[in-house]
């Protein structure tokens, strides 16, 4: 017997390993843990439980951003695949081109995703089918890449023209952002006066 819960708190390292420690109560069944022995764990200070279904080991080192890792395993789905990426003004944040630091995350999810209980306060979501094209990662989580970042914002309209000129510029600086990348968009968006204006400024 202490053989198996050896073997089984070993599967659940590895699991949580490459979530930052964190791991969902399926995947805690999955590495041989029956979930009514899950209370326990929690009890005894090995789990900390940081939301419905959702834990962290309580030996791993915590990383220097664990609200990521656990939100984007919130919005996981029944294969246990997680479907939000970080976008917005949360991405420009990851991406460091901005000092625009948002009080909440915001997160794009699949236009047919949904939730049965209420979305948590932290959240912003925003829906729209990704392309894979779009997506980067930065501090183990999915990300819309700077390009695709820029666009949203421009689109929302949320963050001045004049914070994104300087994250373009500041992209184009670090080689995060293409100057092809902005000749293609100005080709497949050339209605956008918007957009336009952005490239026109930044250009200048």
């Amino acid at each position: 017997m202490r053989k198996e819960r050896k073997e089984a708190a070993k599967r659940l390292y590895e699991m949580a390993e490459g979530q930052q420690g964190f791991f969902t109560t399926k995947q805690a069944k999955a590495a041989g843990f029956a979930e009514n022995t899950h209370p326990y764990h929690v009890q005894a200070g090995n789990w900390i439980r940081e939301h419905r279904g959702i834990y962290r080991l309580a030996s791993f080192p915590q990383g220097e951003r664990p609200d990521l890792m656990l939100w984007s395993l919130w919005s996981r789905n029944r294969e246990e695949v997680a479907q939000g990426v970080y976008s917005h003004q949360t991405a420009l944040s990851l991406h460091e081109l901005s000092d625009v630091m948002p009080a909440k995350l915001h997160m794009t999810v699949p236009r047919s995703f949904r939730r049965n209980s209420k979305i948590p306060r932290v959240l912003v979501l925003h829906f729209a089918d990704l392309p894979q094209s779009d997506i980067g990662t930065a501090h183990g989580v999915r990300v819309t890449k700077p390009m695709r970042t820029i666009l949203d914002l421009l689109a929302g309209g949320e963050v001045p023209s004049a914070t994104l000129r300087q994250a373009v510029r500041e992209g184009l600086r670090r080689g995060l952002i293409r100057r092809g990348e902005i000749a293609e968009t100005r080709k497949r968006l050339a209605d956008s006066k918007q957009l336009r204006n952005l490239f026109q400024k930044v250009a200048a």
